[in-house]
C-alpha cells in the first residue's frame, strides 16, 4: 500500500497534536506535526535528506508572525524559512523549494481574499478547520491527484478575486512598461529597497539624475510615494535588483560575475 506522509503545520499545539493523530490512524497515512514555519521547513529538509519527504502540507491559514521581515521571494533549500511570516507565506516559499510537495490551507473561517491569495501562492486547496476527518482525507488524497479544492461557498467570491488581481496585474503592468529602461533600473532598486544615495552608486549615476529619475517613476506609474511605487511594482511582477556581492578582496562584483568597480 503507497503511504501519505502529512506534515500539519499550526502553532496551536492541541490542534495539531489532535489532528495528527487522527490521520496517524488511517492505514495509509504517516503524519507528523510542526508548530511554527521554520519547524516545518527544517521537517520537509530532513524528510528529502532521508528519502522520506512528505507529500501534503496542511497549514494554518493564521499561521503566527514568525519574524518582522517582509514575505519571502522563495529561499534557497538551506536557507529555507528565512523571513517567512505567515501560512501563505509558508505555501510560497514551499511551493517554489519543493514542487512535488502539495498544500492544503485549514482555515477557521471563510475568507475569498485569502483563499485566492492562498491560491495564487501555490495552494491546491481551502479546507475548513472544523470539516469532518473524511473531508479532510478526500481533500488530501485529491490533490495528489492534481485537484484544487475549495467549499462551494467560497468560489464565487474567489473567482472574483482571482478576477480583480489580475485586472489590476494588467493595468500594473501597462504602466511600467510605460517606464525607460533606465527608469526600470531605478524601479527595481527601489523594489530592493536602496535610498536614493545607494541608488546613485550602484548605478553610477549622480544622486540629483537618481532623483529625477525617481520622480518620473512615480509620475508615470500615477502614484506619489515610493511605497506606493514598490506595491505597484509588485503587482506588476517587478523584482527587486540582483543584490551585490562583496568578496573578501574588496571587489565589488555584480551577480553574475560583471565586474562592477
Amino acid at each position: 500500500m503507497a503511504r501519505i506522509r502529512v506534515l500539519v503545520v499550526d502553532d496551536h499545539r492541541i490542534f495539531a497534536e489532535s489532528l495528527a493523530a487522527a490521520l496517524a490512524a488511517e492505514p495509509d497515512v504517516d503524519v507528523s506535526a510542526a508548530g511554527s514555519g521554520p519547524a516545518a521547513l527544517r521537517a520537509l529538509e530532513r524528510g528529502a535528506a532521508e528519502g522520506r519527504g512528505y507529500d501534503v502540507l496542511l497549514v494554518d491559514a493564521e499561521l503566527g508572525a514568525l519574524t518582522s521581515g517582509e514575505p519571502p521571494a522563495v529561499p534557497a533549500p538551506r536557507q529555507e524559512g528565512a523571513g517567512v511570516v505567515d501560512g501563505i507565506a509558508l505555501v510560497a516559499g514551499v511551493r517554489a523549494a519543493r514542487p512535488a510537495v502539495r498544500s492544503v490551507v485549514l482555515a477557521e473561517k471563510d475568507d475569498p481574499r485569502a483563499a485566492a491569495r492562498a491560491l495564487q501562492a501555490g495552494a491546491s486547496g481551502w479546507v475548513a478547520k472544523d470539516c469532518s476527518l473524511q473531508r479532510l482525507l478526500s481533500v488530501i488524497r485529491g490533490v495528489l491527484r492534481d485537484e484544487t479544492h475549495l467549499p462551494p461557498a467560497l468560489l464565487t467570491g474567489v473567482l472574483r478575486e482571482l478576477t480583480t488581481a489580475r485586472k489590476h496585474r494588467t493595468e500594473s503592468e501597462r504602466l511600467v512598461e510605460s517606464l525607460t529602461p533606465r527608469e526600470r533600473e531605478v524601479l527595481r532598486c527601489m523594489v530592493a529597497g536602496l535610498g536614493r544615495k545607494a541608488v546613485a552608486e550602484r548605478l553610477f549615476l549622480s544622486p540629483h539624475t537618481v532623483r529625477t529619475h525617481m520622480q518620473n517613476v512615480l509620475g508615470k506609474l500615477g502614484v506619489h510615494s515610493t511605497l506606493a511605487a514598490v506595491a505597484l511594482a509588485r503587482r506588476a511582477g517587478v523584482g527587486p535588483a540582483e543584490p551585490v556581492i562583496r568578496p573578501l578582496g574588496g571587489d565589488v562584483v555584480e551577480r553574475g560575475g560583471q565586474l562592477a568597480q
